[in-house]
């Protein structure tokens, strides 16, 4: 959530406002402009993009709304204004996401074993039917889990092990490094098995896939995919049909524009990698079954989301500049766009609604029988007495985990308690919510400001970069 910090009662507030972001900036500056470019190419953008980015210019905005919190102590206070939420724009709440998301997994669904990372990427023409299609997505999704499993089972067996499960928890991406348009698949995957074993179940760890291995899957996925999307009459690929498609398209296809760099040679093939005719399997990233920190952290790699806010900047002439985290094979670093396209290969990014990011497969699914036994036990719920009604024991046990609130995640990962004050120790409490008309009468009371920025005014017609 964004944070206003406040003087003794009430005097002093800090104007930290987000709208001071670089983003921020950018999206109230080319908005108004590409909705208006997106309505004369078609019939507009989809409802949940321009949701999405309405939701972020709201977040962290104390006008829209904001939680009082204030020092038992020293009777500091602050105002903490609401956040969006969004998963597809905001970097603010998508690293919160990536964080609660990783430490659930840990915690209560990735037993201890060896961890391997799974990565499928596909060629340019799947990646436009799969972009277009969520749930064509999940079924070539299905198709790769299942020749990984049947993979994993075939290992065990010439280790003389019946009858193994395996499991994987799966991130779907929609990005590259360079904000493009890119669906491709993260498998965590446990290096090994489990079998039933009496009330329990017995990991058997496998050794690490070979080369040869990896080639071969790569080529019953691929043989797979695309005999998948011919019998769904996909391939060939239609052209874009609305504005958001027409932006997909243009993410996909168009050549980036980036800063100049020194020209180096590309990197060497690496162990446990395996191309074939645009698909791509990377199966080298491995954890140790000790290394939950790094599970953690390979959890949240796979969780995040598009944007990293610390790897973007505005540059004098008022184009953006986004340091991607790995140099090309080129040695170009940076991608340098305008505000108008900038924001367009945002808005491809969005993912759909009803869409999950994070999958869960074999052993690890909701309804898998072995599952209780194999994930990490947590902490035992209140004895049910025997007044309660028949039915109540199955009833608790169906109820949902409740995810790690953002004030426990951060004393949890940064040993940060933000309900103590840093001035005189006391603890924080929050007095109120405030929202609803009387949040700008309280703002000006304060000399806040109580109306958000204005969006910049439309800047013309498109300027044909939507389709190449």
């Amino acid at each position: 959530m964004g944070v206003q910090e406040a003087g003794p009662c009430g005097r002093g507030y800090a104007r930290r406002r987000p709208e001071e972001t670089v983003l921020h900036g950018a999206v109230r500056e080319g908005l108004a402009t590409l909705l208006e470019e997106a309505q004369a190419v078609g019939r507009g953008l989809p409802r949940f993009v321009e949701r999405e980015f309405a939701r972020y210019l709201e977040c962290g905005v104390l006008a829209h709304g904001f939680a009082r919190v204030r020092c038992e102590g020293c009777k500091d206070e602050l105002l903490v204004a609401f956040s969006c939420k969004g998963r597809g724009l905001c970097p603010s709440c998508n690293a919160r996401r990536a964080h609660v998301t990783a430490a659930h997994l840990v915690e209560r669904v990735l037993p201890h074993a060896p961890y391997r990372q799974w990565t499928l990427s596909f060629p340019f023409r799947v990646r436009w039917v799969l972009a277009r299609d969520a749930r064509l997505f999940s079924a070539v999704l299905s198709i790769f889990l299942r020749a990984l499993a049947a993979l994993q089972r075939r290992r065990a067996r010439r280790l003389g092990v019946r009858g193994a499960q395996a499991g994987a928890v799966t991130f779907l991406q929609r990005f590259s490094s360079a904000l493009a348009l890119n669906p491709h698949i993260h498998s965590v995957v446990p290096d090994g098995v489990w079998v039933e074993e009496g009330e329990g179940a017995r990991f058997v760890p496998l050794p690490p896939p070979t080369q040869e291995e990896v080639e071969r899957l790569v080529a019953v996925v691929r043989h797979r995919v695309l005999r998948l999307l011919e019998r769904r009459g996909v391939l060939p690929a239609e052209g874009p049909e609305n504005a958001l498609e027409a932006l997909q398209a243009a993410s996909l296809q168009q050549l980036l524009p980036w800063a100049k760099a020194e020209v180096r040679a590309p990197p060497r093939s690496r162990p446990r990698c395996a191309q074939l005719e645009g698909f791509s399997l990377h199966a080298n990233t491995h954890l140790h079954a000790n290394d939950r920190e790094g599970l953690e952290r390979l959890c949240r790699y796979g969780a995040r989301g598009a944007l990293a806010m610390e790897r973007l900047t505005r540059l004098e002439d008022g184009r953006l500049s986004y340091r991607m985290k790995r140099p090309l094979p080129d040695g170009t670093r940076h991608l340098v766009l305008p505000v108008d396209a900038f924001l367009r290969r945002l808005a491809a990014l969005v993912p759909p609604p009803g869409s999950n990011l994070v999958r869960f497969h074999g052993l690890f699914a909701p309804g898998a029988a072995l599952r209780p036994r194999v994930v990490p036990k947590s902490e035992a719920p209140a004895p049910i007495s025997a007044e309660a009604p028949a039915g109540a024991a199955e009833v608790q046990s169906k109820q949902r985990v409740a995810r790690l609130d953002w004030a426990t995640l951060l004393k949890r990962s940064f040993d940060f308690d933000v309900f103590t004050c840093p001035g005189c120790g006391g603890r924080r409490r929050v007095l109120a919510v405030l929202k609803g008309p009387g949040v700008k009468e309280v703002l000006r009371h304060l000399g806040l400001p109580s109306v958000p920025l204005p969006l910049a005014s439309a800047r013309g017609p498109p300027q044909g970069e939507w389709l190449h």
